[in-house]
């Protein structure tokens, strides 16, 4: 079975087809990163019309990648929620009306389910061997717009243990980036820029959530308010890059942010591991690709963790297209006036 997946639920419009879940056949990712740098964030209303402009010629070029033509297609499958709701509805729209013209089955799904998901996709002979995780596993979904620590029974059976009470991980690394001018985007940028500097130069603060049942659950605004507003508040006098002549550069900034950024994650994802005894750890969204992070979970020998390729850790098609296999297998079809939602409950947290 060869799904046609559309995803639109931000900057990125992107389509892939992917056979049988698994098989990578295409995917084309057309980014909107040059467009919007001048602003150094998404501006939700160029993002809109550049999805309406390019969403044509994207999945034509995936079904040309693929080999195929639309008559070859045996299902659609598209981004529902969550993200900017002027973009999804683009990709959503599109992709109903190419399921609605060929009378194919089409199923709308969920982004950060299909984040989760993307390290099953096969894109090279070589993933072939590659074993896929076993379920239960916890899985850690982090973004520019959320931070997710959850327990994933099936592809679609997922309970949310602790999310972020107010920014995401990416949104924070976005944010310092911008205002300290390292690039962007930002996590891309300080993890470039973190890889020549001193992680110990300050000492950012690590979030105290001792309200209410927060054992799982992530703060980025205090981090993020360190690190702008207090930096002098924090900074490590004993740490070589503050030490002789020279103070502590833009480097230092970023290596320091960085490692407080994943020891909060960490921090919360170990505890769950702790708790429910599940040493399986299955890594999403932008975030992923972050070196650091990587390289941190890397050093736990108890633990297996598997992360999608970079290449699939940003958003991309073929994991919807994958996800989207998954429903349809089981006759599982969404109606062609499903509509397009902004947020989904569960993955934000109120304090206390």
């Amino acid at each position: 079975m060869k799904i046609l997946g559309i995803e639109s639920s931000c900057d990125e419009c992107a389509a892939a087809v992917v056979e049988n879940g698994k098989q990578v056949l295409s995917n084309v990712v057309a980014t909107q990163i040059p467009i919007h740098a001048a602003y150094e964030g998404v501006v939700p209303e160029i993002a809109s019309r550049m999805h309406t402009e390019w969403i044509y010629g994207v999945v034509q070029e995936a079904l040309k990648q693929a080999g195929l033509r639309p008559a070859q297609i045996d299902g659609v499958a598209a981004t529902a929620h969550p993200g900017m709701l002027g973009s999804l509805l683009v990709g959503l729209s599109f992709a109903k009306a190419f399921a609605w013209s060929r009378k194919l089955p089409f199923i709308g799904v969920d982004h950060m389910l299909a984040h989760l998901y993307a390290s099953q996709l096969i894109e090279a002979p070589e993933d072939v061997f590659a074993s896929p995780p076993e379920y239960p596993f916890l899985g850690l979904l982090v973004s520019g717009g959320h931070s997710i620590i959850c327990k994933a029974d099936s592809f679609d059976e997922v309970t949310v243990l602790g999310t972020t009470i107010d920014d995401a991980v990416g949104e924070a690394f976005d944010k310092v980036s911008k205002y300290y001018g390292f690039g962007y985007p930002g996590g891309a940028a300080i993890d470039k820029l973190a890889q020549k500097g001193d992680p110990s130069a300050f000492n950012f603060p690590m979030p105290n959530l001792y309200k209410g049942e927060h054992r799982y659950d992530l703060s980025y605004s205090g981090l993020k308010t360190a690190a702008i507003n207090q930096l002098e508040q924090f900074r490590n006098k004993k740490s070589a890059a503050n030490t002789g002549g020279e103070q502590a550069g833009p480097e230092d900034i970023a290596a320091s942010f960085q490692k407080a950024a994943v020891e909060i994650l960490l921090r919360s994802l170990f505890r769950a591991v702790e708790d429910t005894k599940i040493a399986t750890i299955v890594s999403g969204g932008g975030v992923a690709a972050n070196s650091y992070l990587r390289a941190c979970l890397a050093e736990q020998p108890e633990l297996r963790c598997i992360f999608p390729k970079p290449a699939l850790c940003g958003d991309n098609g073929a994991m919807i297209a994958g996800l989207g296999y998954q429903y349809l297998s089981r006759g599982v079809r969404s109606p062609l006036n499903t509509a397009a939602s902004a947020r989904v409950r569960t993955f934000k947290r109120r304090y206390p």
